[in-house]
């Protein structure tokens, strides 16, 4: 057993406080960024055009993931708390709210220079294991998204939350969403096992949603929502419906390739 007793911010520059969370993000962006200029692009147009492209990502990840939290997760809060929702440093992130942002960035941005958007929504799905990894390792140190009630031998106690033993649902996911999955979709990259834009990014809904599902079922459901339906997580449903927007997608790209 592991007793969890991290302190969320990481470190203090005098009243300014630079919490693990905030370094998951930056962390994130940095590497993914760096690994697709340096491993996974081989034109310079397209080594131009992502460069510009970043900007509009980070604006879709930010904006999208605290949208779709605000509007998903946890809605009568902040009706009733409006100021709180620019607050993202206090936490509360969507991850399906995040992925629809950078949809939407992404589209806007290759339609903007005339590119097909698949082409950097494939790099980005390469990529975001990554951040996903870094995610979920600060959310073990902020002691939220926590596991269900187990005896395991590798079970934590969540010292902010309660004394007892659970499992550690965000290692579970940074291992499973961020490593294996990562090293899954680069491995049909650079084995050109798919080559047809968008293929990449079909098989990231495919296996993230499944993933995620699989893993929903050790962790607490979020306490203002519940259970959804038949003892389902609301993570679980968007998990479902992702999972079969990724069917339809890979479907339809692999009739075109």
């Amino acid at each position: 057993m592991f007793i969890n007793n991290f302190d969320p911010v990481a470190f203090s520059f005098f009243s300014l406080q630079i919490k693990w969370y905030s370094i998951s993000y930056i962390l994130g962006i940095v590497l993914g960024w760096s690994y697709c200029k340096k491993k996974l692009i081989q034109d310079n147009k397209i080594l131009n055009l992502f460069d510009d492209s970043i900007i509009y990502i980070i604006f879709g990840v930010i904006i999208g993931g605290r949208l779709g939290y605000v509007f998903i997760y946890n809605f009568k809060y902040y009706l009733e708390n409006t100021s709180e929702i620019f607050m993202i440093w206090n936490g509360g992130m969507s991850f399906h709210g995040g992925l629809i942002g950078v949809i939407i960035a992404v589209f806007f941005y290759s339609k903007k220079h005339k590119i097909n958007a698949f082409i950097f929504l494939d790099l980005i799905s390469l990529v975001a294991p990554i951040g996903i990894f870094f995610g979920r390792l600060a959310n073990f140190i902020n002691s939220e998204l926590y596991g269900k009630e187990t005896d395991v031998l590798w079970s934590v106690k969540f010292l902010a939350i309660d004394s007892i033993q659970r499992h550690p649902s965000q290692i579970y996911e940074a291992i499973l969403e961020g490593v294996i999955l990562f090293i899954l979709l680069n491995y049909m990259y650079t084995k050109k096992i798919f080559t047809e834009p968008g293929l990449i990014s079909a098989f990231f809904l495919i296996l993230y949603s499944l993933f995620r599902f699989l893993m929903e079922f050790f962790r607490v459901p979020d306490v203002q929502i519940g259970y959804i339906i038949f003892n389902l997580s609301l993570g679980q449903v968007l998990s479902i419906i992702f999972f079969v927007l990724g069917i339809c997608l890979f479907l339809k790209k692999n009739n075109a390739a």
